[in-house]
């Protein structure tokens, strides 16, 4: 056990050299398992360990050179048997180049457990090696270097279930190297000679063009296709992918049989005025195609579209992947499955990839093992790996979830072929992701246009000499008797002849490829720019809020809620019956409630979201008995939609993106993540910039994704205050999203239905509240809900029009403090104007405002951020012209401008609070 877990022999030496001062002392049963420990004697640390061009990492060989110590050849099996499982990828020759320093790993001979030449022919028990009974030593060492230490090696000793492991042994010694079928090897030869006479041709006809050629790794296109096939042999019946640039044209025209007319048509780039302003460039783009594989099994697949941040994709991958499994009822997570496509240096550099494998097997976010497939080119751009990690593989942060890892030689597709299936079965039946690293090369530089030799001279010198995996692949099946020259000269010319027939279709044409968007589940809805406000009748029934307060606020039979948790029961059954004001929590609580009665289904996920950072929705109660959860909005009604909600990770990108993801796959839905603090979306930026404001506009995909961001200025200092406000209206534009700060129960009510039920698919961004959750100001009734809507912007119903000279616009909690200042000011003169909903801005709804008022002669812009943040550069324009149509002045007040959103001091943020205020109600 000690052997397995450390995966290293030199451990045990360790132990031996601190813990034993003769071999005597050593228990008889350690030394029958593994072998007498050799004197611990380290050698300098090698160059690489074999898996990074002269990248030292520090392993040591595990068992020194000095004098072995005898043992008798069954012992020295029981060590190979455990050396190879644990160490044998090290010794493994996967680079295709040549270029890595294999170093010899000494325990993974008969030699290296003291055991003679003579000795190696002495028969042993094959201890649990698959498919060996008795052999000679010397049989079985060459049977686990063939398995361990060939072109494939598996990391797989770090996973903790035995079962698992045990099952990966046998898989690979039965499996691995098993002769694969003539069917499927012609199949592979066919998928190489297509992508590489593809990647040619364009090399050919477009030089110098971006394309991010896939020349050197052709192999993951059979690879892709036999990832599908299995995972279709194994119950799928959809599956996502997502990939960065690096072959992508090539899979979108071989794999996805997207035409290589509308690909060359955008090399043409044909109709270039219908993109101004909009669309992405050809290998940003997606598709979905419908899929019948060699055996008949059906399969819709859809690459996703994504930016050129690198694993920026991984969560909306998996995020659609489970919107999916969701649609399809599939609880077991087994008809949908999500591929990612990585690149080496990208798998190891960066944070997202982490924080995607940690969701696979948390309740929220599992969708039965995403299929990790990494172009392993060796290289970063111009770095090398010795620049880019500091572990001896790309692939070591994926341990974390304990899945297995295979390291594969490209150039041998069968064993890549071998290795697919053997993971695609693991991860059918331990919902596991799995990872495949397949070590490849580029034979370009990073892009067409890149020189590789300036950063890389000694690859590329190498490179230039090498023949392609196609040509290699050719050749051992010539050799073999698989195929003939007629066979591969006929393959070949039929692509050639098929890509010049659709570049002359391309070069013909005048109108730019386009797909739609509006088809299947999205059917029905809308994404049009409006004219003018749409209404949606969001009313519900007082009988029926109150039947939904009723089911809310009951516990089961035997259920124990915290004390304070029974007075909030207590207070919301007397708002739901309308003997109390309802707060925010109970409005938004009740939102949720009446969709999932009109059968709409409400996912809600975000750190601490089931209670709320503030404990104002309480969403999920414990038993305080036993910490047993009771989802209070889980048994309205028998017919009800279906309710999730999900305290998250901490984490911000990834699960915002999985969000994002669910979102496109789920319209019908209202699916929403919660930041614990607005500012928290920070962390987030990326999915908020490249996905969620402009994915309409560069890719012509659309989302109903809800963010609830806390927004306020209390004096919580600059991390607990702003959640940016002002970027969401920076990137506003072309209606692509809704910026809103709601300041009453009411208004939340009526949005958040209102997202759900219009046809009109747009994200929503709400700057919710922290302190109004409670402020008795902030109280809405229930006839508000009954009977009321969404207001754009709230006039002022209670200032005398005859009186009101000067109109104060705010948005949000400030409404509040200026209502109190003018208050005690006792000042008649001023008529304060709530702007709710500032994207998209409608001027004639600000004006309706007004229209009471017809002696105003001051517009004043008021805001809690300083006044290069918030929603002032935005609306200040806005008003400015309103108040110049009425010959009424126009100022903003607000916070100085900072560079930090707010104080850290409690007592500078109330001066600055006051100073607001005084300005607001000065005299001019």
């Amino acid at each position: 056990d000690v052997l397995a877990l450390s995966g290293s022999l030199t451990f045990v030496d360790e132990l031996y050299e601190q813990y034993c001062a003769s071999p005597s002392e050593i228990d008889p049963s350690w030394v029958a398992e593994f072998g007498p420990p050799q004197p611990l004697a380290h050698t300098p640390a090698q160059s690489g360990n074999g898996h990074s061009n002269g990248h030292s990492n520090g392993y040591h060989t595990a068992v020194s050179n000095g004098t072995a110590t005898t043992v008798a050849p069954s012992a020295a099996a029981i060590g190979l048997v455990n050396a190879f499982r644990s160490r044998g990828h090290f010794d493994a020759s996967l680079d295709p180049l040549g270029l890595v320093e294999v170093q010899p790993q000494v325990e993974l001979t008969p030699a290296g457990w003291g055991v003679s030449a003579a000795e190696e022919a002495t028969p042993v028990a094959g201890h649990g090696v698959a498919g060996l009974g008795t052999v000679p030593l010397r049989e079985l060492a060459a049977k686990l270097r063939s398995v361990y230490s060939g072109s494939v090696g598996l990391e797989f000793m770090h996973i903790a279930s035995a079962a698992k492991r045990a099952w990966l042994a046998e898989r690979m010694e039965i499996t691995l190297l098993a002769p694969v079928d003539a069917t499927t090897r012609r199949g592979i030869l066919d998928s190489l000679i297509s992508a590489e006479q593809f990647e040619r041709f364009c090399h050919v006809k477009y030089p110098g063009t971006k394309r991010f050629s896939l020349e050197g790794s052709e192999t993951l296109i059979p690879a892709l296709d036999l990832v599908l096939t299995h995972g279709a042999r194994l119950g799928a019946i959809e599956s996502v992918i997502g990939m960065a640039h690096r072959g992508r044209l090539t899979t979108l025209t071989q794999l996805m049989k997207r035409a290589p007319r509308d690909l060359f048509a955008e090399f043409e780039d044909v109709e270039p005025e219908a993109s101004m302003g909009g669309g992405d460039v050809k290998y940003h783009l997606g598709y979905s195609t419908d899929r019948v594989d060699v055996n008949g099994n059906h399969m819709h697949v859809s690459l996703s579209f994504n930016p050129s941040h690198l694993e920026a994709v991984d969560p909306v991958v998996l995020g659609r992947v489970r919107a999916k499994q969701t649609r399809h009822r599939d609880v077991e997570h087994r008809q949908v499955m999500g591929v990612l496509v990585h690149g080496d240096a990208a798998f190891a550099g960066q944070g997202l990839v982490p924080e995607c494998l940690n969701l696979m097997n948390l309740p929220g976010y599992r969708t039965g093992g995403t299929v990790h497939l990494i172009v392993n080119n060796q290289v970063g751009f111009t770095a090398s790996p010795a620049e880019q990690r500091s572990t001896p593989y790309c692939t070591d942060v994926a341990k974390m979830i304990e899945c297995p890892i295979w390291h594969v030689n490209a150039e041998d597709a069968d064993a890549v072929a071998r290795v697919i299936e053997i993971a695609m079965e693991y991860r059918s039946k331990f919902a596991s992701d799995v990872v495949i690293d397949m070590y490849c090369f580029r034979k370009y530089g990073h892009n067409e246009m890149d020189e590789p030799g300036f950063t890389q001279p000694v690859m590329y010198e190498r490179i230039q000499k090498k023949e392609s995996p196609v040509d290699v692949y050719t050749r051992r099946l010539l050799e073999q008797g698989v195929v003939d020259t007629a066979y591969v000269a006929k393959v070949t010319g039929a692509c050639v002849a098929s890509l010049e027939t659709e570049l002359g279709a391309a070069k013909a044409t005048t109108r730019r490829p386009k797909m739609s968007a509006m088809a299947a589940m999205w059917r029905g809805y809308r994404s049009e720019k409006y004219t003018a406000p749409d209404h949606v009748d969001t009313r519900v029934p007082r009988e029926l809020l109150n039947e939904i307060a009723d089911s809310m606020t009951t516990v089961p039979a035997g259920f124990t809620p915290h004390s304070k948790i029974v007075r909030l029961l207590e207070q919301r059954a007397q708002m739901g019956r309308g003997e109390k004001t309802l707060d925010w929590g109970m409005a938004e609580m009740l939102a949720y409630g009446s969709l999932l009665r009109q059968g709409t289904n409400v996912r809600l996920t975000g750190q601490d979201c089931g209670r709320g950072t503030f404990s104002h929705r309480h969403a999920v109660i414990s038993d305080s008995r036993n910490g047993n959860e009771h989802l209070v909005l889980g048994g309205l009604h028998a017919d009800q939609g279906q309710c999730r909600i999900y305290d998250s990770p901490l984490s911000e990108a990834g699960v915002l993106g999985f969000e994002f993801g669910y979102s496109l796959d789920y319209p019908d839905a209202l699916v929403m993540w919660e930041a614990q603090f607005g500012d928290f979306a920070n962390g987030a930026q990326v999915m908020i910039d490249q996905f969620i404001v402009a994915s309409e506009d560069k890719w012509n995909r659309f989302s109903g994704l809800t963010l609830l961001l806390p927004h306020g200025y209390e004096g919580q200092g600059p991390e607990h205050s702003s959640a940016r406000l002002e970027r969401f209206l920076q990137s506003a534009a072309e209606e692509n999203i809704q910026v809103v700060q709601p300041s009453t129960p009411a208004q939340i009510f009526h949005l958040l239905r209102r997202q759900a039920m219009r046809a009109w698919r747009k994200p929503l961004i709400v700057m919710t509240p922290k302190s109004l959750l409670r402020l008795p100001a902030a109280a809405s009734s229930i006839d508000e809900l009954a009977n009321g809507t969404f207001q754009r912007v709230i006039g002022d119903a209670t200032a005398n029009p005859a009186k009101v000279t000067r109109v104060l616009f705010c948005s949000g909690r400030i409404y509040y403090d200026l209502v109190e200042e003018r208050s005690k000011l006792k000042d008649e003169s001023v008529a304060i104007v709530r702007v709710e909903k500032l994207y998209p801005w409608w001027d004639d709804v600000v004006v309706g405002a007004l229209a009471n008022f017809k002696y105003v002669k001051e517009m004043f812009w008021v805001q809690d951020e300083p006044g290069n943040m918030g929603p002032q550069f935005f609306v200040a324009p806005r008003l400015q012209k309103l108040a110049a149509q009425r010959n009424a002045g126009f100022e903003a007040i607000s916070r100085l401008e900072s560079a930090s959103p707010a104080t850290g001091s409690h007592k500078a943020h109330v001066i600055e609070q006051q100073q607001i205020l005084k300005a607001a109600f000065a005299a001019r």
